[in-house]
């Protein structure tokens, strides 16, 4: 069964659930650091308001026993702000009193509920039908005529507020969720040459991805960087030093140096490894040859160097498509944000080019780039579109 869009509902008049992804930045006083992921939902929240919906918005924010686990009051504060029309808070999930908010809603009229994470079976993973009769899911249900999920990035979760509304309720993807699906399932028919850069500290999904574009022929260069870089050096047989086979062992990726080698030998005429590296050196950036390596003892290699920059830069100037899919190392720290900085100014050229959420979205927001063709607002579900595997929220909108 094709997902249905907003353009096969009628709005005017229904009350409707709307699954949204605002989790954000906070500062210390706990107000909205970043309005990024607020933004991102204005035309989905404005188009539904503007057709007479009364709208109930579902969202998280942070994880428990985190310091960003909070209310939604000021998320509400601020769509109240980017909207045209009135939006409210109201500090209850699906009890009595949010019950009663939903009632109430006029139309054109939206209220933010409370952290559905406040609830503790929103934190763990369902079977669709099993997320169908949860408490939020019950109590909310009657209240509501359809379901919207404009939360892509939060798509490749199994958890009540995603997969269990849609099993009860018809079912609809908001624009968000409907552009992300588009770009990312049509990657096959972008231009060509396709360059991929892998890099972050996701290792073991950086490389899933890397696996499924080379078996699906859908890339022709993937350019290794960062954390995923320095695994393929170790893979190919470099010492980057023992402070970084100390990290890459601490977080558990060590294991993927072989699952890198095989890739290695089955497609190296397209996986393309740092030729050098930079580390801090008293209190510096230091680069390092790979024939130089390994570092000394306390040296992590934290960025790729000149070296990588230029022969990687002459790969994506000549790219039909970029995927950037991580950053080439530390971007947060000025010293080691080279890498990042110029791999990503390059790719910004490409005819194509697409930035693949979570850190990417933050370190073109932090370099202040524009023009890329396609942001995803997804960390973890884009990768999980990029290796082929299904996305939970979507498989519960397509029955």
């Amino acid at each position: 069964m094709p997902i249905q869009t907003l353009d096969d509902l009628a709005v005017q008049g229904t009350t409707l659930g709307v699954r949204i992804d605002i989790n954000s930045p906070l500062t210390e006083s706990g107000d909205l650091a970043d309005d990024a992921r607020l933004r991102a939902h204005v035309d989905t929240l404005s188009e539904l308001l503007e057709r007479g919906g009364k709208v109930a918005i579902l969202a998280h924010q942070g994880r428990p026993g985190s310091d960003d686990f909070a209310s939604l009051s000021p998320h509400a504060e601020r769509l109240d702000e980017l909207l045209s029309y009135p939006v409210s808070h109201c500090d209850a999930t699906f009890s009595g009193d949010a019950r009663t908010a939903v009632t109430n809603l006029r139309e054109s009229e939206a209220v933010v509920l409370e952290n559905t994470r406040f609830y503790s079976e929103e934190y763990m993973e369902f079977p669709a039908e099993e997320a169908a009769e949860t408490h939020l899911v019950d109590r909310l249900v009657p209240e509501l005529d359809a379901y919207v999920n404009d939360a892509f990035a939060a798509a490749h979760r199994s958890q009540p507020s995603l997969v269990g509304f849609p099993t009860r309720l018809p079912g609809y993807v908001g624009r968000v969720m409907e552009n992300e699906l588009d770009v990312l399932g049509d990657i096959d028919a972008t231009p060509r040459p396709r360059v991929y850069v892998v890099g972050g500290a996701k290792v073991s999904d950086s490389i899933a991805v890397a696996k499924n574009v080379l078996e699906r022929d859908l890339a022709d260069h993937v350019l290794t960087a960062g954390v995923v870089g320095n695994v393929f050096l170790f893979a190919d047989g470099a010492d980057l030093g023992d402070a970084s086979a100390d990290f890459i062992h601490d977080q558990g990726y060590w294991d993927y140096i072989d699952d890198a080698a095989d890739l290695l030998e089955a497609y190296s005429d397209k996986i393309h490894l740092p030729k050098d590296a930079a580390v801090s050196r008293d209190g510096e950036r230091a680069e390092i040859t790979r024939g130089d390596f390994p570092p000394k003892e306390d040296e992590g290699a934290m960025d790729i160097g000149n070296a990588t920059i230029t022969a990687y830069s002459k790969i994506l100037r000549d790219a039909g498509t970029v995927i950037l899919n991580g950053p080439a190392g530390v971007f947060e720290d000025d010293t080691f944000a080279d890498g990042t900085r110029e791999l990503y100014t390059e790719a910004v050229n490409a005819e194509y080019s697409i930035v693949g959420g979570g850190d990417t979205a933050a370190a073109i927001r932090k370099f202040g780039l524009s023009g890329f063709d396609h942001v995803s607002t997804g960390g973890g579900a884009c990768l999980r579109m990029l290796t082929g595997d299904p996305l939970p929220a979507v498989e519960a909108l397509s029955r």
